[in-house]
């Protein structure tokens, strides 16, 4: 009876101890570190003046219904904002992957940025790649109790004071900082801050490598952006392997003439380009759907040939066009070009609305029960619903009036025609306009309500188009 031989769907967890490594390359790494992390943790405390008031320099107050960015400030009618930010990253994200691959993913993405610092955390208190190794697999006793349990305090203290910042933009920080430690401040604050601290250690200190390989959306598409001119880290097989194959130093196999002699590559298989790649890859097996190209590899690899007196650039960043058939990549070509064209098309469109955007919105409704009264004097009344709001930080006077109707119009918005707003204020006003019968052939009539800022030199009246209505004859 033969036997059926089942195969597991899901390979087993391999956990990953990178080792540390210096260059170029983790530099720039930890400057970006340091920069995401201030910009993220310090901007809540910073503060800005806006109308003679201080307040929250980045502030998204949903109750007010509005959103702080500096001098600012972002109403619900600018959504639309939103739509072309979004089109900017998707743009800038394609520009960038065309050109040199998944460069996002190893400097700026967040899960990026904090898998590094929790590794850090990891090696200051376990010890480099072997320490952490024999720290794992020796009985539990004392010291590895102390060890693992501090590790992980500290990156549960990580993802909480992640969570809490983020819960910061959302409120006055240093009030509601206050509020949430003396246990007043809203559910929303509490849930949100657990919410992203368990996440932010899960995925940053459990799932690490798991989620560019498995979870991230990004890995499985970034080849449909690839092409024979996009640098990616790549390893020069030609160089490393020569005619015979890597091998280690050794015996006959120390100087490199030597070793070009036996036919040997470059490559001494030392394993350092493994050892400090976070996802647990060897880029010389080629281009792989895990590497994030964070180039740590390159940072070691470069580190073993200055050791050897050798060259640089057995592992580096090349194209496939380069390494077939030895031309440079081409950095202009019509898919860049496309993406250079909409992204810069996209930022001056959304730079442009930013800086027209009107003080003030108006909107007019007209009311509809009755939608036309007549007068005991015999004029039509048409009323109106009319909507302002002042979007700046400045108190805001405007005059009211109506064109496009016949001469005699009477616009009647309570015995008076000017209306002064307060700094983000909102004001619902009521409005009727009466006309004689003989002013119209019994249709309707178009016309237009106009709000004049007064006394504020370089602000553009707004015209709203509406339609006084008229008994059929």
């Amino acid at each position: 009876m033969n036997q059926v031989t089942q195969t597991p769907l899901y390979a087993a967890h391999t956990h990953i101890y990178p080792r540390s490594v210096s260059g170029r390359f983790r530099r720039l790494k930890w400057a970006i570190v340091v920069i995401a992390y201030g910009v993220y943790f310090l901007l809540p405390w910073l503060r800005w003046e806006r109308g003679g008031d201080t307040g929250q320099a980045v502030l998204f107050d949903l109750a007010g219904r509005k959103f702080f960015l500096f001098d600012l400030v972002v109403h619900p009618q600018d959504i639309f904002w939103l739509a072309g930010l979004l089109m900017i990253a998707a743009y800038l994200l394609f520009f960038v992957t065309g050109l040199a691959g998944r460069v996002f993913c190893g400097y700026f993405c967040f899960q990026t940025l904090w898998t590094d610092v929790y590794i850090l955390i990891e090696r200051l208190v376990q010890g480099e790649r072997p320490a952490r190794i024999r720290l794992a697999r020796q009985a539990w006793n004392a010291e590895k109790l102390l060890k693992t349990g501090l590790t992980h305090l500290l990156w549960l203290l990580m993802a909480f004071v992640t969570g809490l910042t983020f819960v910061l933009y959302w409120g006055d920080a240093p009030q509601l900082i206050g509020e949430f430690f003396a246990g007043k401040a809203p559910f929303a604050a509490y849930a949100t801050t657990l919410f992203l601290t368990a996440t932010t250690y899960v995925m940053a200190g459990i799932a690490r490598e798991q989620v560019c390989t498995y979870m991230c959306p990004y890995a499985r598409f970034q080849a449909v952006m690839f092409d024979k001119d996009t640098l990616v880290v790549s390893y020069d097989a030609r160089r490393g392997e020569g005619g015979a194959g890597r091998a280690k130093l050794g015996g006959q196999l120390k100087a490199r003439a030597q070793r070009q002699q036996a036919g040997v590559g470059d490559c001494i298989d030392c394993g350092y380009c493994v050892q400090v790649c976070p996802t647990g890859i060897d880029i010389r097996n080629g281009l792989q759907i895990q590497c994030i190209s964070c180039a740590l590899c390159i940072d070691a690899c470069d580190t073993i040939m200055d050791s050897l007196g050798w060259d640089r650039g057995l592992v580096g960043y090349t194209s496939e066009r380069k390494t077939d058939t030895g031309q440079q990549a081409r950095l202009l070509r019509p898919k860049v070009i496309g993406y250079a064209a909409v992204l810069v098309l996209a930022i001056g469109l959304l730079a442009w609305s930013v800086s027209q955007q009107a003080a003030f919105d108006l909107s007019v409704a007209q009311v509809r029960q009755p939608i036309f009264v007549q007068l005991s004097d015999g004029r039509i009344q048409n009323s109106y619903e009319i909507k302002v709001n002042n979007k700046t930080n400045k108190t805001l006077t405007l005059r009211f009036s109506v064109r496009g109707l016949a001469q005699g119009a009477e616009l009647d918005m309570g015995h008076f025609s000017e209306v002064s707003m307060h700094p983000e204020q909102r004001l619902r006003l009521g409005a009727n306009i009466r006309m004689m019968p003989a002013q119209f052939d019994g249709r309707s009539h178009p016309f237009e309500l106009v709000a004049e800022p007064q006394g504020v030199p370089g602000l553009v009246a707004i015209v709203h188009p509406s339609v006084f209505f008229v008994p059929q004859q």
